[in-house]
């Protein structure tokens, strides 16, 4: 089949390797419908993590069941099958408080930009639909394995309520879908801060009522401004950078909540400032399996269109100009088509 691989910092290659095999009984193979670059694929192609031995890249799919192990009873071959990038048992403690990227079994989904995907603890991971999905549907379905799934839990961990003011900081995919989600949750005012005009239009399609292109102190003096110097009820902080860290601090009021997703990268949190702040903080990986059954209904039922963030859609075989488009910001996210 062919698979992604990333040796060196911006060297990913798309080559022959031997299909994957079922090597616990509660695995699953799929066939990927489609598949695509995540934004902290970027992280190791720009060099910011270290690549000691080369990494089979890709932890987002949806796709078709193939084979199973003998101890899979959820899904079973043939289905149309979406799963999060955080692997989980679904069962243990941490998974049934609805923290399943927390679970005790798990694993982080690798070697989906293929054209075969082993899933490990499939019965807790993949959710399976009824019938065959329309080929429309397919990206909105791969945004809901992480992207849609991680800004949801973004505005979530944010305690967005309806009748709120919520702030995203980052226009990445991740950000725009943390938009949709806010709007989904009922906030009467999202401000996107974007400087990008084609993620700030879909921003403004996925429901933000304001769009800030100022950063660092411009852009918190801005948001104050828009908040009669009060504060943001709820920050979704979608970038993981000090600076987005910072802003979210000084953006937050007193009594709000900050919900970081951004896999954290030199970001350091001071205790004094925190403390007379008064703002709460939850976040990390997000623990999309709690979210998926929702997400695909309401894909399913044509409620919302998370796809539309994959602004690039290319064979698989053409991997590397994804990430090269995304990084170098001519595109939002590149969409694999296997």
């Amino acid at each position: 089949m062919l698979g992604t691989k990333l040796y060196a910092p911006g060297d990913v290659r798309i080559e022959e390797m031997p299909e994957p095999t079922i090597l616990k009984p509660t695995d699953a193979l799929i066939r990927l419908a489609a598949t695509c670059v995540c934004g902290s694929d970027l992280w190791p192609y720009r060099g910011a993590n270290k690549v000691d031995a080369p990494l089979h890249m890709g932890h987002e799919y949806c796709g078709t069941v193939v084979a199973v192990g003998s101890e899979v009873t959820s899904v079973k071959p043939g289905q149309f099958v979406v799963g999060s990038f955080c692997l989980s048992d679904n069962t243990c403690p941490h998974c049934r408080f609805g923290f399943q990227s927390s679970c005790v079994q798990r694993e982080f989904m690798t070697g989906a930009q293929s054209e075969f995907a082993r899933v490990p603890l499939a019965d807790g991971t993949l959710i399976a639909l009824d019938n065959a999905p329309a080929d429309d549907l397919i990206p909105s379905l791969l945004a809901a394995s992480d992207v849609l799934g991680t800004g949801w839990y973004a505005a979530h961990a944010a305690q967005v309520q309806p009748g709120c003011t919520a702030v995203v900081i980052g226009d990445g995919a991740v950000g725009l879908m943390g938009v949709l989600a806010a709007q989904q949750m009922g906030a009467a005012r999202i401000i996107a801060m974007s400087r990008h005009k084609a993620r700030q239009e879909l921003a403004l399609e996925y429901g933000a009522t304001h769009i800030v292109t100022e950063r660092g102190d411009e852009g918190v003096a801005k948001v104050r401004e828009l908040t009669e110097q009060i504060g943001a009820d709820a920050v979704l902080e979608c970038v993981g950078t000090p600076q987005a860290m910072d802003q979210a601090l000084a953006i937050a009021r007193p009594g709000s909540m900050i919900g970081y997703v951004g896999v954290p990268h030199g970001v350091q949190l001071d205790g004094q400032r925190l403390f007379f702040s008064q703002t709460g903080m939850l976040g990390g990986p997000a623990p999309v399996r709690r979210f998926l059954p929702r997400l695909i209904d309401l894909i399913l039922d044509r409620k919302i269109n998370p796809g539309k963030v994959f602004d690039l859609e290319i064979p698989l075989a053409e991997v590397a100009e994804g990430y090269k488009a995304m990084d170098e910001r001519r595109a939002i996210k590149a969409l694999l088509r296997v």
